[in-house]
């Protein structure tokens, strides 16, 4: 046999195999459609009081955050358009009122069911920056709950905003591929190994809030590492931290109080305060969930395994310079005409945060014990009617300006030497 035709053999035997690896995860990727009845889930996401279809479905679709993802500044609620940020392009969400022509009027059931809990939407393979890995293990009478919300809503006709990805991201066929690789259905506890309680926590926090999409590390391919389930991850350069119950570098050292106000209102006295995308999910979605359920989610991280992670993200509880200072006063040896952070922080911080981290106007102004202890873009959030606002620096600060008063907060109120860098400073802002 020629060298020639040996290869050429040898081509066909690989195409083949493609071809067929390539069949296999179209299959998997694309199951036969669920029935149309299915048994009723032991969960449900909805409180059993609510009982009238749009008002569960409410519940339900602000349980699942579909305010913050599906809309944008300029753009009426849920008519999509929000930019996502990843290391391959920009993301852009879909209008999900129910226009008929640029919304999901048209949608049957088993359309809607499909594109939540599998990702395939009547057009397309959806990109799973929609949280259908999480979203796959809610029960069909919750997904239809949703639907009739959303269809109860003004249709509102805005077009999509296109996606503008790199090859071969671009490529939605290779969409079966990733499934086939990275698409697992969340579990949840069973019946006999864990109490009603923490079952339901699990049900609000793996599938209905898809938490672990920002809070679980993800690998090379952007699937969830699951070993690692809730331990943190960056997301669009904002740090989703670890809520395992490690008392070291995740909320174990919380108390069941704390966790609980941190969920409803953003803001766990001496523990932290939400920013950022932790902001809007506090303020579109967890603090219009029950108290029960806000104690369900607490039990249930109360029960994951504990993952340790980097050490030097562990929050020190009593720093030395801010226990050292007073409200109005910095601690005696801190030089604030010399040192440039410790000078800004002088004219710019210490008003609404104090020298000691107790925060003056606002609780959430705190900063002693909290991790939040640096906020770049600054953030807002608005609970039960009250507001609380950081300005941003951005503009404001030089870059060297922003590294100086970053170090001199985690060194002041985090005991740690900051090692924050103007290159650092320079890819956070985009440049």
């Amino acid at each position: 046999m020629s060298r020639r035709l040996h290869k050429l053999i040898g081509g066909v035997f690989a195409a083949a195999a493609l071809g067929f690896a390539y069949v296999a995860a179209y299959v998997a990727a694309y199951p036969p459609r669920a029935p149309a009845s299915e048994p009723v889930a032991p969960v449900s996401g909805a409180p059993a009081t609510i009982r009238e279809p749009i008002a569960r479905g409410e519940y339900l679709a602000r349980a699942a955050n579909c305010l913050t993802c599906h809309s944008a500044p300029g753009r009426t609620p849920l008519a999509g358009g929000a930019p996502f940020g990843l290391p391959f392009g920009t993301l852009y969400s879909t209008n999900i009122t129910p226009d008929k022509e640029t919304g999901i009027g048209n949608w049957s059931d088993d359309d809607f069911v499909r594109a939540v809990r599998e990702g395939v939407s009547p057009h397309h393979t959806l990109y799973p920056a929609m949280p259908y890995t999480s979203y796959a293990a809610l029960s069909r009478d919750d997904v239809l709950a949703i639907k009739a919300y959303l269809f109860s809503q003004p249709p509102v006709r805005e077009p999509n905003t296109p996606n503008t990805l790199a090859f071969p991201f671009n490529q939605r066929w290779t969409l079966p591929l990733w499934k086939l690789m990275f698409f697992r259905k969340a579990r949840m506890p069973a019946a006999d190994t864990a109490s009603v309680e923490v079952r339901r926590g699990a049900y609000l926090v793996t599938a209905l809030g898809h938490c672990g999409e920002c809070h679980t590390p993800r690998n090379a391919g952007y699937g969830l590492e699951n070993a690692r389930a809730l331990s943190g991850e960056t997301m669009q350069g904002w740090l989703a931290g670890n809520i395992t119950p490690d008392p070291q570098t995740g909320v174990g050292r919380w108390t069941d109080a704390q966790l609980a106000d941190y969920l409803s209102t953003g803001h766990a006295p001496g523990r932290s305060s939400a920013s950022g995308p932790m902001a809007e999910v506090v303020e579109n979605s967890l603090q219009y969930l029950s108290a029960a359920d806000i104690h369900a989610v607490v039990a249930y991280l109360r029960s994951v395994a504990p993952v340790q992670t980097d050490s030097r993200a562990a929050v020190e509880l009593a720093p030395k310079g801010a226990t050292n200072s007073s409200s109005l006063l910095p601690a005696r040896g801190t030089d604030v005409r010399g040192n440039l952070g410790a000078k800004l922080f002088a004219a710019d911080c210490s008003g609404c945060h104090a020298w000691n981290g107790s925060g003056r106007q606002s609780p959430y102004a705190s900063l002693t014990g909290s991790s939040a202890v640096n906020d770049l873009h600054g953030t807002r959030i608005r609970v039960d009617a009250e507001s609380a606002a950081m300005p941003g620096f951005a503009d404001r600060y030089s870059d060297i300006e922003i590294v100086a008063i970053s170090r001199f907060v985690l060194e002041h109120f985090g005991n740690k030497h900051g090692t924050v860098s103007v290159d650092q400073v320079r890819r956070q802002r985009g440049g």
